[in-house]
């Protein structure tokens, strides 16, 4: 009999390791807790995507006349159907990962699990009955929930985490969203569009905030958060929230992070809202694992740290995903990269785990996309540094589309013009990054990018246009 793993979590690391040590010869056996497909499938990625679809189309609907389109009657969101939908839709992303964990005759257990030793793996189910499983080794793919911060605690009903706000019965008529980083961003503008009057308080200076985010990205997104009337509160902090007959009254005050408050910004503004929606950091799931008890590294926080091959400092016993922490990059696709890493060299490949050409896709209204190094990041790398930008209204499919908002940005090294990162917000960012991707992981030339024909009219002629402008051949770009 060949090699026993073992995984805890069957999230998007989890599930996609299990599969991947089936094809090389694994038993698996997979232990979750809540529901096939983690956050990802069940509180992140997915239903927020099919509850920004219908938010696109009442975008478009707004937009009937301009489109040449005469709605008679009007419409309305129907909150209870855009949520049935967003249930169906998980339903059969779950229902396909188990029958494909099931045609690989991979082993799937509901319940809690713990490890024992870096061999025994005990699951308890919601009955209390347990079960002790041998293994040979182990992957932890325990994931993250929302970070729970004392001064709002979450009571699903007046404030929200993220997850609750994916189960609301009813359109808030007003919601103020703590943070304006990727989560917060991407629900403000969902929910500006089914109706809610909207306000975000970030304590950074822009929104998304992130190092691996262009500024220029921001800025523009910003933009288009005050044309749709998106109330946005920079450098700022809720200092504290007072739920009172059914509302929720907010405090909020200069953020922290400033090293000097001018005088007219250190008196407290108050707001009164229907709901507050904290959308400010994660935290792990490892606690209650017996982790710490078998002596696996973890910082102050309960992150696990592992090497680039995804071990831990234990033998045998490996970490994936949101486990562990930002230390690596938390998103879907990194896990299911770590996942295949990690089962990989357990079934004896060498792999090592590289996060240099890590796209990651922000799904607002126009849509974020980045790969590879920030003009900033380049720099302080020593790198002689060359900046090119195209925006989307000079595309003819842009124009048709009505969806003009937007730019490309292409930094490269401009002594060889290898291409460093790219940048996008505009339509279908997040779907035009992979040529952006693939240019930075094989160490693509902008050359390289202007010389490839692209398809007319697509959108993606925007990257082909940024890549002709670094070289000096600019086509669709006035003369300067």
């Amino acid at each position: 009999m060949g090699l026993t793993l073992g995984i805890i979590g069957a999230g998007p690391g989890g599930y996609v390791a299990a599969i991947r040590a089936a094809q090389l010869g694994a038993r698996v056996v997979v232990v979750e807790q809540e529901a096939v497909g983690g956050t990802c499938l069940n509180w992140g990625c997915i239903p927020t995507k099919t509850i920004k679809a219908t938010a696109e189309a009442i975008e478009q609907l707004h937009r009937a006349q301009e489109l040449g389109l005469d709605l008679e009657g009007g419409f309305r969101p129907n909150l209870e159907r855009i949520m049935a939908r967003k249930n169906a839709v998980i339903a059969i992303q779950a229902q396909g990962i188990l029958n494909i964990l099931k045609s690989y005759q991979i082993e799937y257990w509901e319940g809690t699990g713990r490890v024992l030793d870096p061999q025994k793996l005990r699951v308890t189910g919601s009955a209390g009955e347990s079960r002790d499983l041998p293994v040979d080794r182990l992957i932890i793919a325990s994931g993250s929930k929302p970070l729970v911060f004392p001064a709002f605690p979450f009571d699903g009903q007046n404030i929200l985490s993220s997850n609750d706000a994916l189960v609301l019965q009813e359109i808030p008529e007003s919601i103020l969203i703590i943070g304006g980083g990727v989560i917060g961003c991407e629900f403000a503008f969902i929910f500006q569009a089914l109706g809610s009057r909207v306000t975000v308080v970030e304590a950074l200076p822009r929104v998304i905030g992130l190092p691996s985010v262009d500024e220029d990205c921001s800025k523009i997104l910003q933009r288009e958060m005050k044309k749709k009337k998106i109330a946005l509160y920079l450098d700022k902090t809720v200092e504290k929230t007072e739920v009172r007959e059914g509302l929720v009254k907010v405090t909020i005050g200069p953020s922290p992070f400033l090293s000097e408050v001018k005088e007219k910004d250190k008196k407290p503004l108050e707001l009164e809202v229907q709901k507050v929606l904290v959308s400010i950091g994660r935290q792990s799931n490892a606690d209650g694992l017996g982790l710490k008890e078998l002596g696996l590294e973890v910082d102050a926080r309960g992150w696990i740290a592992a090497n680039d091959k995804l071990e831990t400092n234990i033998p045998g016993i490996f970490a994936i995903g949101d486990a562990l922490g930002p230390a690596k990059i938390m998103l879907a696709h990194v896990a299911s990269t770590e996942g295949i890493v990690a089962a990989e060299n357990i079934m004896g490949r060498e792999r090592r785990m590289n996060y240099a050409a890590v796209p990651a896709g922000i799904f607002t209204f126009p849509e974020v996309a980045t790969v590879g190094l920030t003009e900033p990041q380049a720099r302080e790398k020593g790198l002689e540094v060359q900046a090119d930008s195209f925006l989307f209204r000079g595309l003819g499919k842009s124009q048709a589309m009505g969806e003009i908002a937007g730019q490309v940005k292409i930094v490269s090294d401009s002594r060889n013009g290898k291409v460093l990162g790219v940048h996008i917000i505009g339509p279908h960012a997040t779907d035009l990054i992979a040529e952006g991707t693939l240019a930075v992981h094989l160490g693509a030339t902008v050359q390289d990018l202007a010389h490839t024909i692209h398809a007319h009219p697509t959108l993606a002629e925007a990257v082909m246009e940024a890549a002709h402008k670094a070289v000096g051949a600019g086509l669709h770009s006035v003369k300067v």
